[in-house]
């Protein structure tokens, strides 16, 4: 298991305003609308896309609408107290 990032960490940016507590499903990506080519990690920045070099699975809310990478998901799953919808 990862440790917490320290609370410095450059990839916070107030995300607990919106993914704390938050239901997340492990899922290979997809396009949120039809014309939306990718996403971002929210913690790191990384591309979710279908592109060749990009992401293709991580943990999404439930309406896809935010996406977090694996890396950044063992990171922080403990303090934002994340739920994982099987």
């Amino acid at each position: 298991m990862n440790e917490t990032p320290s609370p410095d960490d450059w990839r916070r940016i107030g995300q607990e305003r919106y993914l704390k507590g938050k239901r997340l499903v492990r899922q290979q990506y997809r396009e949120y609308r039809p014309g939306w080519d990718h996403d971002h990690c929210e913690f790191c920045q990384m591309t979710f896309s279908l592109f060749a070099d990009d992401l293709k699975e991580g943990y999404s809310t439930e309406d896809q609408y935010y996406w977090i990478c694996p890396k950044c998901f063992g990171e922080f799953e403990k303090e934002f107290e994340w739920q994982l919808k099987m």
